[in-house]
């Protein structure tokens, strides 16, 4: 009897130890981390550093837009374009073209 104990014991043992490694290499391959979110989280990285290059070119065009619309120096083409494009403003010897 008392072997017989021993054994199931043992036997309990070994299967927890079993299932959690089982658990264990499961949550490696199909886990949060593993191996199967990897590539997903590599093609969410790319996406994302796409997205930041983009919004870095972005920010440049205002920030030189701004520069460009500064009160003590406004450029005087980009002066005419806004007036033109926004109020309607045109000079009388001037012909709009509308490009669509």
């Amino acid at each position: 009897m008392r072997g017989d104990r021993k054994i199931r014991r043992e036997r309990l043992v070994h299967g927890a130890a079993l299932a959690a490694l089982l658990l264990m290499g499961g949550l490696a391959l199909a886990g949060p981390s593993g191996l199967v979110a990897w590539s997903e989280n590599n093609r969410l990285l790319v996406e994302r550093r796409n997205e930041v290059k983009q919004l870095t070119a972005d920010r440049a065009a205002l920030k030189n837009r701004v520069a460009l619309l500064d009160p003590r120096h406004v450029d005087p083409d980009l002066a005419g374009e806004l007036l033109r494009k926004n109020l309607n403003v045109v000079h009388p010897d001037e012909m709009v073209m509308m490009v669509r």
